[in-house]
Formats: C-alpha cells, structure tokens, sequence
C-alpha cells in the first residue's frame, strides 16, 4: 500500500476519534510534539526504523517518553501505530493529523523568510496583515537565511513572494546581461 495513504488513513482515523471525544486541540498539541521529536532527533527516528528493536520494546521506550508529556489517547494512538508495524509513518501521519486540523480550524500555514532575526512586534504586525488579507487565521513560523541580504521571503500555503534583495540583485544582473 501507498505510504501516503497510510499516513492519510491514520491521520483522518485519529481526527475523527479526536472529534468523537472532543479532544481535537489537545490532540493537536500532543502531535506537533511527537512530529517536533520526529524532525529534532534523529536517535528517535532511528529507533522507528530499527527492525532489531521488537514491537514491544518500541511501546515500552515510547510508554517511557511520552507518558508525562502527552495525553492518554495520544499515546494509545502511537501504540496502536508501533503494533501494526507502522512506527515509520508517525511523521507523515503527525503531518497529515496536523494539515485536518488546520484545515478544520481554517487555519492557513505561513512561513517568512529573512536575513535577520525578526521581533515579535514585527512578526505579529505580519501575522495581523495576512489574517486581514486571507480572512483565516494564520500560524506564521519564522525563518532567518543570511544569503537573502535583506528584505523577505513571504510563503503561504503553496504561494510564494520573493522580496528579498537577492532575488531581485538577479533579476538585474539577468536584465543587464540580456541587453
């Protein structure tokens, strides 16, 4: 089967128990923990990927993780995953859990790009503009690239503004050389 079917199919499986319970921000929020762990350790991901490691290792180490960290459903989730042999999916199925909640709270992802370190007066005057311009609630992540020189680079959802002094030193650099 498709890996990303997979991940789809956990995913919505465990957004519709989220909603059945009335759970859905807080599974949310045990998630995006697991899926920080996922892209933040790679001794964690090795762990998922080891065949030596027996299934009921993997639950006893994630029962030692996660138990003060997460909620009970969380963790029955994760279980029910390393059971079935699918402990390699937790990221994409973390992905996917968080992309339906996204969706269902119409939330819209955003990502700016820039030099330097933005202040969090900056960052909020952004997030507001974007909110007022796309009529969604925006979760804005922030991102410094020292090679942009200066100015940003504006990503939301699959869109992208490039304002940034590179791109546009190349854009004239291009120009002149085609005269």
């Amino acid at each position: 089967m498709n890996h990303s079917k997979i991940n789809v199919r956990y995913a919505k499986a465990l957004f519709s128990l989220g909603q059945e319970k009335n759970q859905i921000m807080s599974l949310h929020e045990d998630i995006c923990k697991i899926y920080a762990l996922c892209g933040q350790s790679d001794d964690f991901m090795q762990l998922l990927d080891n065949p030596i490691i027996t299934t009921s290792e993997k639950k006893e180490i994630f029962q030692k993780i996660f138990h003060s960290c997460i909620s009970e459903l969380a963790l029955d989730f994760l279980l029910l995953i390393t059971e079935n042999n699918r402990e390699m999916e937790i990221p994409g199925i973390c992905r996917n859990f968080i992309d339906l909640v996204r969706t269902d709270q119409g939330i819209m992802p955003a990502t700016v790009t820039t030099a330097e370190k933005l202040s969090g007066e900056i960052l909020a005057q952004i997030r507001q503009n974007l909110e007022k311009d796309t009529g969604k609630k925006i979760e804005l992540t922030d991102k410094v690239n020292p090679l942009l020189i200066g100015g940003m680079i504006l990503r939301i959802s699959d869109q992208q503004y490039d304002g940034s002094i590179a791109t546009q030193l190349k854009k004239i650099k291009s120009a002149m050389l085609a005269k």
